[in-house]
């Protein structure tokens, strides 16, 4: 790749990073509806015409940042296999997934509200590349469960679970902190969550903690 190609790569890279950015503050504020071109355009700094050159509507920006987020929730298993550990394996995604609550709860957010909706624009991604995914990383934790390295559970299930719990703190964020009559989450906090999780999973697939 020459230098140029390189530097342009780059800035697509960067202006594509900033208009999805953007997009994700004004959805999780003004749902999909109350969104216009012109308001994420305004928040990302760019020339409307900007935007539809990446995404050419709204409708098709929207999937990419949902697209985008879903990449990465799931990247942290990228790398697990058969031989992997299946306690190490499943500490590293529910820890990385609680720190994603905290770190980008819009994103979160923006999730939750298509899924409710009936996922009106990520239905194709959800029945075919997701649901793909969750097979895969079912026939793994099957591939533990048979060779005795963990206890017998459903392993969709687990995956669901894992997804729900961790989730629950973005989602939710102001029921958790009410409840718990707090402002906010202090770093402590977040660490105390994940443990709980963790030890609840593990002890629950006849796992310890590494």
């Amino acid at each position: 790749m020459t230098t140029q190609k390189y530097k342009t790569g780059r800035i697509r890279e960067r202006n594509s990073e900033n208009i999805l950015s953007a997009a994700e503050q004004e959805f999780v504020l003004h749902g999909f509806k109350g969104t216009s071109m012109q308001a994420i355009a305004d928040r990302a700094g760019v020339p409307k015409a900007n935007i539809h050159y990446y995404f050419k509507n709204k409708g098709n920006l929207y999937r990419a940042l949902l697209e985008n987020i879903l990449t990465v929730w799931n990247e942290v298993l990228s790398d697990m296999s058969p031989d992997s550990d299946p306690a190490d394996v499943l500490e590293r995604f529910i820890r990385t997934k609680v720190e994603l609550a905290y770190s980008h709860p819009n994103a979160s957010k923006i999730f939750a509200m298509e899924i409710i909706q009936g996922a009106p624009y990520l239905k194709d991604y959800i029945s075919v590349d997701m649901r793909q995914w969750v097979k895969e990383k079912a026939g793994v934790i099957q591939s533990w469960i048979d060779q005795g390295k963990m206890r017998a559970v459903e392993p969709t299930y687990l995956i669901f679970m894992i997804w729900a719990s961790t989730q629950h703190y973005a989602d939710f964020d102001t029921q958790v902190l009410e409840v718990t009559n707090k402002r906010k989450h202090e770093e402590e906090d977040i660490q105390r969550i994940s443990d709980f999780l963790v030890d609840m999973v593990l002890n629950g697939c006849g796992l310890n903690r590494a």
